[in-house]
């Protein structure tokens, strides 16, 4: 028996993963490492499976949000390296030396916390510096040379504190993804990072790494490497625009699927959906699926905005997408029954529908569609095209 209920899944990869992992590899170059960014579950593709195929490709950093993801990635991996790059409470310092895990240190007030929480346990906690070059969001804020120079002493002080050991430093690109726009200011944040770091190199101060590159700064960027580079959305398979660097050589490692529920021949005339915002002006072949927003298919795809593949042809949304459900006009299939798939995003025979049509389609980006496939929707994985495993959070299998 299955131990997941095919109402609507989604279909991670696993191959595909690896695949995009060899390529960002070989961008990275000769003395730089890929540091997997598995935030969010890891982008919603399931962060234990997607660490063990890492991992098992010879990942040896990973990237997340908080602590409880990096305990996760923690549990999945007992050897590798662990960067958190959001703020723990400094009273969890024991934990993070516990557990091998690396924190990043965003300004001195939170060093000297976390710095007096680890020597109150008796431990030593790896940190990276976060330097704010441009996103004035986290991070020592240095964004202005002539202005920002008693930042470096900050940065100074906190590598000296004796219970934290400072082996790396790191930035972050604001506008690295808008490739027409963003190269000045990504430019100057590299520039500025790159100064910080040389100053703080004359004064004593090193690091063994340093890295600033997501993913659109190591497609675009990659005189800005460094030591490592940090892949997201790029190591799943899919980058800002069609005319990015490997936008043709990395796979989709995502596919979403669902069946048709129920067939009906709608007369013309009939309502459908809520509001009735859709009435047929001619005899309709409609399907319902079972996938709506709860399942985080954007309810903005209604009234015709959004299709699926059914049969390997494009069959267009009728009326509004509900919390569960929503209909399609499938008059071009006209041989279609309950139980037959229907794939909400990815491939179906010669057709693909890419889960990037989807967000250009309601003005949102990638990322909120993956992250947010709700978690009653299993992951099944993949690899040689063979069911590896399922994540089915509903049940905890």
């Amino acid at each position: 028996m299955d131990n997941f209920f095919q109402r609507a899944w989604l279909e991670i990869h696993l191959d595909a993963l690896a695949h995009n992992f060899a390529r960002l590899r070989a961008l990275a170059g000769q003395g730089c490492a890929v540091m997997a960014v598995v935030k969010a579950d890891a982008y919603g593709h399931g962060v234990t499976q997607c660490v063990h195929a890492l991992a098992a490709e010879g990942c040896g950093w990973f990237a997340v949000s908080n602590l409880e993801e990096a305990l996760q990635v923690r549990a999945a991996a007992p050897q590798v390296n662990i960067l958190i790059l959001g703020y723990t409470p400094p009273h969890y310092a024991t934990t993070l030396a516990k557990h091998n895990i690396t924190q990043a240190v965003l300004d001195l007030d939170n060093a000297r916390a976390l710095n007096a929480a680890a020597a109150a346990g008796g431990v030593r906690v790896r940190v990276h510096i976060k330097v704010d070059t441009g996103m004035s969001r986290l991070g020592f804020f240095y964004q202005d040379a002539a202005h920002d120079s008693p930042v470096l002493d900050d940065i100074a002080t906190t590598c000296a504190l004796p219970a934290l050991a400072a082996e790396g430093i790191f930035t972050h690109f604001a506008q690295a993804d808008d490739a027409a726009h963003g190269g000045a200011f990504t430019q100057k944040q590299a520039a500025l990072f790159t100064q910080c770091v040389e100053i703080l190199r004359t004064r004593g101060v090193t690091f063994a790494l340093r890295h600033c590159c997501n993913s659109a700064g190591a497609l675009l960027y990659p005189e800005n490497h460094m030591d490592l580079i940090r892949p997201g959305l790029a190591l799943y398979g899919i980058v800002p625009t069609p005319d990015f660097p490997l936008a043709d050589e990395l796979r989709p490692v995502m596919e979403m699927k669902t069946v048709l529920s129920q067939v009906k021949l709608l007369p013309a005339g009939a309502p459908v959906s809520y509001g009735s915002t859709l009435v047929t002006d001619r005899p309709t072949l409609s399907a319902t699926v079972p996938v709506g927003y709860a399942d985080g298919y954007f309810r903005g795809l209604s009234g015709g905005r959004g299709h699926m593949l059914l049969n390997g042809q494009a069959v267009p949304i009728l009326g509004r997408v509900c919390m569960d459900q929503c209909v399609l006009d499938i008059s071009a299939v006209p041989n279609a029954a309950p139980g037959d798939r229907v794939t909400v995003f990815g491939h179906d025979g010669d057709e693909t529908l890419p889960a990037v049509a989807l967000t250009q389609a309601v003005g949102a980006i990638p990322y909120e569609l993956l992250c947010g496939i709700n978690k009653r929707v299993p992951r099944v994985y993949l690899r040689g095209g063979q069911r590896v495993g399922v994540a089915n959070y509903m049940i905890g299998a």
